[in-house]
């Protein structure tokens, strides 16, 4: 779903200076959360607009939301540190903003680099469908995107697909193969506020229709996995596939993923970044939330 901002809030917010926000460890301090709460709904319209963003990704039908946050972006700068707060503000009104990464304060460049993996979010390949952190005990509830930069050659479109009707649609043999801990991916440290290394696990992890589906393509070509439950994680993948939404993020647009509900990734880079200046090219600042019951709702 995209959410566009109404004109009356845009022009408030683009006078309203939140303050330098603070961490208890690695999340955003309940006082700050407070403070960008109490600031933020004295805005016109800032409430219903924060309700149809909870709604967006907690409704039976919904996962992923758009903030259409342009706008704002083009007033203050997108990487200025007056809009970076507002956005946090926003993903602070849907659970608690925090980073599993030590060396992140709080919100992590996701830049292009043409010598790392294609495959990696830094990359300029396909990034195949995946859920963040998935070989945690407790994965983020939401991975957010904000688009500093697009990919100034037109690249890079988005790609969602809805994980639970990806699951409905395969067999009932598939179904209970992913739901056996037959599955394992990447390494697991540095990191923290995300439990501990879930290995092996199981896809299917929950109560169906409801938990993660802990999956992510490259497990397929970077995991050595028995032969049937490769063979049901490979048609879980064609089925994501098949189900997919994709979309252009543009400058300030605000990406936000229940994970308990889709997966995401994204369609390779236009060929040629290699002659773009490392400052020019695509630039997403990922930002994590927890939600405080850890079930996916709402703080």
């Amino acid at each position: 779903m995209f959410i566009d901002i109404p004109s009356e809030l845009e022009s408030a917010l683009i006078d309203l200076t939140l303050p330098t926000w603070k961490l208890d460890g690695p999340a955003l301090a309940a006082s700050t959360m407070e403070e960008y709460r109490t600031e933020l709904a004295s805005c016109p319209q800032f409430a219903e607009t924060a309700t149809t963003l909870r709604r967006a990704l907690t409704a039976q039908d919904g996962g992923y939301a758009v903030l259409r946050l342009g706008r704002l972006a083009k007033a203050l700068g997108a990487d200025d540190d007056r809009f970076l707060r507002l956005a946090t503000g926003f993903a602070a009104e849907v659970a608690v903003p925090f980073s599993p990464f030590p060396r992140w304060p709080l919100w992590k460049d996701i830049g292009v680099k043409v010598d790392k993996d294609p495959g990696k979010s830094s990359g300029i390949g396909y990034n195949a469908f995946h859920m963040d952190l998935v070989n945690g005990t407790l994965p983020p509830d939401y991975t957010t995107l904000l688009c500093v930069r697009p990919d100034p050659l037109g690249g890079g479109p988005s790609i969602l697909s809805d994980a639970h009707a990806a699951v409905a649609r395969l067999s009932e043999d598939h179904r209970a193969l992913l739901a056996e801990s037959g599955y394992h991916y990447g390494t697991f440290y540095d990191l923290h506020a995300v439990g501990e290394e879930y290995k092996p696990f199981p896809i299917l992890d929950g109560d169906p229709g409801e938990g993660f589906v802990r999956f992510t393509a490259k497990m397929l070509e970077r995991s050595e996995l028995g032969q049937e439950h490769a063979d049901a994680a490979r048609a879980l993948a064609e089925k994501l596939v098949r189900g997919q939404v994709s979309f252009m993020l543009q400058a300030g647009d605000y990406l936000i993923v229940n994970q308990r509900r889709f997966l995401h990734g994204r369609e390779a880079l236009q060929s040629g970044q290699a002659d773009i200046p490392a400052e020019d090219r695509r630039l997403l600042l990922q930002l994590f939330l927890r939600a405080a019951s850890g079930t996916g709702s709402a703080a």
